[in-house]
């Protein structure tokens, strides 16, 4: 069975007008997606899901320009031959590249969607798993900069779906996180877990001042405090209080940037996200290195329900996985427009899907609905 054809597909959805969530990486005006299919000679299609890395236009073009003809007439079921093909040819000598590592990430999501198809099993019964029931967390594109009235208000809405974990953004002023994360935990009470991201808006002066108080109300952790490559004051902030783990994962790329997180020994979570480090092969080696030193994983999810159906099958494939982050945005057609790829169980748990490959029925006729739009999909003051 050998792949005969990549494309990929560019959505984009435009916010309506107020309705927008502010952190760290500012203000949201549009939401991205690329959607991969890669075409067999046996007529099994695959689909997947790459990051648009904030220039989809650019991701479409690496994968139909470049990715594509290293690809075609490869075997559909060698995702380490492919791997290694893309690694060969477009990472390893001409430097790693984020860019191409979102690119690949999709494809090897598809390849292994085709694995799936072939063989008749659920993707996590091929990885080595079970269908066992994963903890999930309310996150996504929420719980953003609001009063924090508003912003307990709506924590609640979740835990009452069943949630028993939601993640905060944080990253606006010292003073006013700390007021809402304060005040969600008065709200919602000692039971429910509170996650934390700074999306890298944080100083290691804002750390020292804010990760006492997370110690304070029990936060599961902060996430990204800083910029992904900034390993220095992920150490310091390792030092400040140890009740408090540090998570990043999401912008690391590959287990290349992940074994220099394990260097550096300063971040307790890891959260890897199929769409953007190498798909789930990768994935599964970043799980594996990760197992060894006793670092969970809770992986990050993107955009649509193929990235959410991946991970949920990796992290049912996982020894040592985690939360499930579950999109709970009031603004994002792409998770559930295939169908809902997961419900919230009242135990605060989902669980992978059943059909064959990544379970998830692709209607290309929607895409048609969501025309890929120009432009950021965050609007920044500085």
């Amino acid at each position: 069975m050998k792949i005969t054809r990549i494309t990929a597909i560019p959505l984009s959805f435009r916010l309506p007008e107020g309705k927008t969530v502010t952190m760290g990486v500012g203000s949201t005006l549009k939401r991205d997606a690329i959607i991969i299919r890669v075409e067999t000679s046996e007529g099994i299609v695959g689909y997947g899901e790459s990051h648009p890395g904030r220039s989809p236009g650019a991701i479409v073009s690496l994968i139909h320009n470049t990715l594509q003809p290293l690809l075609v007439g490869m075997d559909a079921t060698d995702v380490v031959g492919t791997w290694q093909r893309v690694h060969r040819m477009q990472f390893s000598s001409h430097g790693l590249g984020a860019g191409a590592a979102l690119a690949h990430s999709g494809i090897d999501m598809a390849l292994w969607d085709i694995r799936g198809k072939a063989a008749n099993m659920p993707l996590y019964k091929l990885l080595g798993g079970s269908r066992r029931r994963i903890p999930a967390y309310a996150g996504g594109i929420a719980l953003g900069y609001q009063p924090a009235a508003s912003l307990a208000e709506e924590a609640q809405s979740y835990i009452e779906q069943g949630y028993k974990a939601v993640k905060l953004r944080i990253g606006d002023t010292v003073k006013a996180d700390i007021e809402r994360v304060r005040h969600v935990r008065r709200v919602v009470g000692d039971d429910i877990d509170i996650l934390t991201d700074a999306n890298t808006a944080y100083t290691i002066a804002d750390a020292r001042r804010v990760l006492p108080v997370l110690a304070e109300i029990q936060a599961g952790w902060l996430e990204e405090p800083f910029a992904c490559n900034d390993f220095a004051s992920y150490r310091e902030a390792a030092r400040i209080t140890p009740i408090v783990p540090i998570a990043a994962g999401e912008n690391h790329f590959m287990r290349f940037e992940f074994a220099q997180l394990l260097e550096a020994g300063a971040v307790q979570v890891w959260q890897p996200d199929l769409s953007k480090t190498g798909g789930i092969t990768e994935g599964m080696r970043i799980a594996a290195m990760a197992s060894a030193f006793r670092i969970p994983i809770h992986a990050h999810s993107s955009a649509t329900g193929l990235n959410h159906a991946a991970t949920l099958h990796f992290l049912a494939a996982t020894e040592n996985a985690g939360y499930f982050e579950a999109c709970v945005s009031h603004f994002n057609p792409f998770r559930d427009m295939f169908g809902k790829t997961f419900e919230i169980g009242r135990d605060g748990c989902v669980v992978p899907p059943e059909a064959p490959g990544l379970g998830v029925e692709v209607d290309e006729d929607l895409f048609k609905q969501y025309p890929l739009i120009d432009g950021p999909g965050y609007v920044v003051k500085f």
